[in-house]
């Protein structure tokens, strides 16, 4: 195949590939990198300018499983991981012992075994991609997002995108798609079947599902920002316009919320009880403080003089948009929502800046200041939101509370919470751990945070009931309102993302269509069987004690 610069494809008013992933966030990334690494000619678009989605885009550092530097992911993960610390390694002026250190945090917050930059995740993430991109067998489109979809019957045939610079459109045309956007863009598109917001009892068992089913009914988007302290300046931004209504704003929550949403007394999400959380900028190590909770940059881990200050990322409950969701909502009020969220995230900078109470008794710190640096942006917010939920296809199977929550799971097999497992799937295409944690929603619930077990990611709820040639590779998968908190964070999106890349691959060695995968026993079989060559973990240790209860 001969080799042509991603830009070349405008040069087209369509192109053709095996697979076309429209959404280069943590799955679409990790999608395109298996089945490009497999030969397959793979178009990868992205709406902004930096791939990766809630590792860069949207700031976050990855949520991980207490047992991620052990087991409990794919190898091509774990590559991403040991690659982001040998990039602090070659680049930074690291002191010897964190330069020895195996299990290097870059910013030592503790949400987070690997808290890094994002723009360190976007190199890595580049690296990971360039020999396929330079052989020709991954076209990488950034700038650009999907607006339109021609759908003959229950397949896909095209999607049409635009450029957002250029004006310039293509259509993209393969026999197989994935939809790794952070909304699940591609569902409407395509029509392809899906559900939004919280189902009812009725309808999924889950002891803590609601009454009604509540469409509109969604976690809470949060815009970031990255700061950093530097004592004895001034870095007060202007009073945002805004300021006085976010100052004065308390959450019109069940349970109640315990007073204005900027303070530092907010519910515990395992209780709802009332808990005040510290926050001093002027700590040098350790200390269980906001400001050190998603710190992308610990001064500790640097050379004298390299590094003046840390640098966090503000990703708290204070700065959580709960005003209205991005879903099914027209594009004139989904960047009015947008722009409040950024207004939201402002004035909890200024107010952090002016008024919060400090320890010592005073308020305000004026030496914070806004690293827009970190984010790569002009205003110094993240270059979209942190998306916890999308919309969700209507999948063959979906996962809810009774397979994978702690409680449920003791009720239905009468075993102890030392030796419960999660629902065991035969269509096991890896595996993911973390809490049921659901923030507030724009519907008015508190949080829902919930014991879960060590679970596995079931083909079916990547696939839709209807459509032949779409998967779900991101948060966009069969899960319910519920497990959805437990299934969108890093590494399990990097799964799911991974495995769908594989089974393009697969599809194309064997002609089937996932469906038939999916349906046929001794095909099932053989996927597995190159899933766990390739790196993927199936199942969960059986050892007793060596996994637990989250």
């Amino acid at each position: 195949m001969a080799v042509r610069p991603a830009w070349a494809a405008w040069q087209d008013a369509e192109r053709a590939a095996d697979l076309v992933v429209i959404g280069a966030g943590v799955g679409g990334c990790a999608a395109a990198l298996a089945a490009s690494s497999a030969g397959l000619r793979v178009i990868l678009t992205e709406e902004t300018d930096w791939i990766g989605g809630q590792l860069t885009a949207q700031v976050v550092p990855p949520d991980e499983h207490p047992w991620i530097e052990e087991f409990g992911c794919t190898r091509a993960y774990r590559r991403f991981r040991n690659g982001v610390r040998d990039y602090y390694r070659d680049h930074y002026p690291l002191t010897p012992e964190a330069r020895e250190r195996a299990q290097l945090n870059p910013g030592n917050g503790w949400v987070s075994r690997l808290c890094h930059e994002p723009r360190v995740g976007v190199a890595v993430l580049r690296q990971m991609l360039a020999p396929m991109i330079s052989r020709g067998s991954l076209i990488l489109l950034t700038r650009t997002r999907p607006i339109a979809a021609e759908v003959d019957g229950d397949r896909v045939r095209s999607v049409t995108c635009q450029h957002l610079d250029s004006g310039r459109r293509i259509t993209l045309t393969a026999p197989l798609f994935a939809d790794g956007t952070e909304l699940g863009e591609l569902l409407p598109l395509t029509g392809t079947e899906y559900r939004t917001g919280a189902e009812s009892q009725a309808q999924t068992g889950e002891p803590h599902a609601g009454a009604e089913c509540r469409p509109d009914n969604q976690q809470a988007f949060t815009v970031c920002f990255a700061c950093e302290h530097l004592p004895g300046e001034d870095h007060t931004i202007d009073r945002p316009a805004e300021y006085a209504f976010w100052r004065d704003y308390v959450p019109e929550m069940q349970p109640p919320w315990p007073g204005p949403l900027f303070g530092w007394t907010y519910p515990y999400p395992r209780t709802l009880e009332p808990r005040t959380l510290t926050f001093d900028p002027t700590l040098k190590a350790g200390g269980v403080s906001l400001w050190t909770y998603r710190r992308l940059l610990d001064p500790g881990n640097f050379e004298s003089g390299f590094l003046p200050s840390g640098v966090t990322l503000v990703n708290w409950p204070q700065n959580d948009y709960l005003l209205g969701t991005l879903i099914d909502v027209a594009e004139e009020e989904k960047q009015r929502r947008i722009a409040q969220a950024k207004e939201l995230s402002r004035s909890l900078l200024y107010w952090m800046q002016t008024e919060a109470p400090r320890p010592d008794g005073g308020t305000g710190w004026p030496g914070l200041r806004l690293r827009a640096d970190i984010t790569g942006t002009p205003d110094g917010m993240a270059k979209t939101p942190y998306i916890r939920e999308a919309r969700r296809i209507e999948s063959l199977f979906r996962v809810t509370e009774l397979h994978i929550g702690t409680d449920p799971r003791m009720r239905e097999t009468g075993k102890s919470k030392e030796a419960v497992r999660a629902t065991p799937f035969q269509d096991s295409v890896g595996i993911g751990a973390y809490r049921i944690d659901l923030h507030p929603s724009t519907g008015g619930d508190n949080y829902i945070d919930l014991d879960t077990l060590p679970f596995q990611i079931p083909l079916g709820a990547l696939i839709p009931k209807r459509v032949e040639n779409l998967l779900a590779c991101a948060k966009n998968i069969g899960t319910t309102h519920i497990t959805n908190g437990a299934y969108r964070v890093h590494p399990c999106e990097w799964n799911i993302g991974e495995s769908v890349g594989h089974l393009a691959a697969y599809c194309k060695d064997t002609g089937r269509l996932p469906h038939q995968v999916h349906g046929t026993a001794s095909a099932m079989e053989e996927f597995q069987k190159r899933l766990v060559e390739l790196g993927v973990e199936l199942a969960w240790p059986s050892e007793p004690g060596a996994i637990r209860s989250l």
